[in-house]
């Protein structure tokens, strides 16, 4: 893991911090960790090594934010999806769908970072592909957690296992965003998305029904 330069010196040129952190978010999506070199930050931020190492201390920091800013400003369709008082069936047709908008829109990097961050991280790097693990099992449990819920109101049977299906929902997702990354379109991931629901069950196996 290379660090930022801690060398400081001359006038420090006031900056967005948004806007930077914006700027380094894209690279580290279009890169990876790793790949992505302080060089590269340095000329997407137009920031000085200083003005870099004083607003993010070093670069491992740098990307941890940048994750945080990716959750707060590109995953707004998961959770919308997650959150709406609708069915279950539409609520997985929502997530789905809107992932494969959001990961092959235009003029942004393609497929998810919580995916591209860290695919072949080296072992200096391995906090940072954990960090990403666990961005993508707190998806995966969301996924679930809004299963189980349809499944206590009797939009899946009893004996569907949530769990399961959870896991086969956030594969889909991660093989959507390499997908992406490939340069498949948003019309051939929709296609992906339209096939995983048909592992749904059928309504007419709704408990009760």
């Amino acid at each position: 893991m290379d660090n930022l330069e801690k060398a400081r010196g001359g006038r420090p040129r006031t900056f967005d911090p948004d806007r930077a952190l914006d700027a380094a978010m894209h690279l580290f999506w279009e890169h990876g960790y790793e790949a992505t070199s302080l060089a590269m930050l340095r000329e997407a931020m137009e920031l000085t090594p200083p003005q870099i190492y004083n607003a993010f201390t070093d670069k491992e920091t740098l990307f941890r934010k940048a994750l945080t800013r990716y959750h707060e400003t590109e995953i707004g369709f998961a959770l919308d999806a997650m959150s709406a008082p609708v069915p279950t069936r539409e609520a997985i047709r929502r997530l789905l769908l809107g992932a494969a908008e959001a990961y092959s829109r235009p003029g942004k990097p393609g497929g998810c970072l919580f995916v591209s961050g860290a695919l072949a991280a080296s072992p200096q790097a391995q906090a940072i592909a954990d960090e990403l693990k666990s961005y993508r099992k707190a998806s995966e449990a969301a996924i679930a957690q809004r299963l189980a819920k349809g499944q206590a109101v009797g939009d899946l049977p009893e004996g569907f296992s949530v769990e399961s299906f959870a896991k086969y929902i956030a594969g889909v997702m991660n093989g959507m965003s390499i997908q992406a990354r490939d340069g498949a379109s948003a019309e051939e991931l929709r296609i992906l998305a339209q096939t995983a629901l048909a592992a749904l069950p059928p309504e007419e196996q709704k408990r009760g029904a």
